[in-house]
């Protein structure tokens, strides 16, 4: 079974940091893809930021120069390093991965998976 577990969310003051960790386990072949997502009430789920299997980073134009996305292969581990919050940063982050997994019975095959979600909150 492939898991995507996050951690690192929090409460903080307008101006600080967070780091976000997002962690797959399980029978994973590859990692092809894996970035961040967040989702605010009332608004629809935003890409934050992701980063390929080749190192290539993408980022929503709102996160330039405050977010930074990282990995760390041998833990198969994606960080988001959040600097300069503001309150409208306020939202559950999810964790997504696009992975080759290896299934006992059919072999390799590539999914998306999701994590469970972590809360951010940014006070004013």
């Amino acid at each position: 079974q492939v898991q995507l577990v996050e951690s690192g969310g929090g409460l903080v003051q307008a101006g600080g940091s967070l780091r976000l960790s997002c962690a797959a386990s399980g029978s994973i072949f590859s990692i092809n893809a894996m970035g961040w997502y967040r989702q605010a009430p009332g608004k629809q789920r935003e890409l934050v930021a992701a980063i390929t299997s080749g190192s290539s980073t993408n980022y929503a134009d709102s996160m330039k120069g405050r977010f930074t996305i990282s990995r760390d292969n041998a833990k198969k581990t994606v960080y988001l390093q959040m600097n300069s919050l503001k309150p409208e940063d306020t939202a559950v982050y999810y964790c997504n991965a696009n992975l080759t997994i290896v299934v006992l019975t059919d072999g390799l095959y590539e999914n998306d998976y999701w994590g469970q979600g972590t809360q951010v909150t940014v006070s004013s």
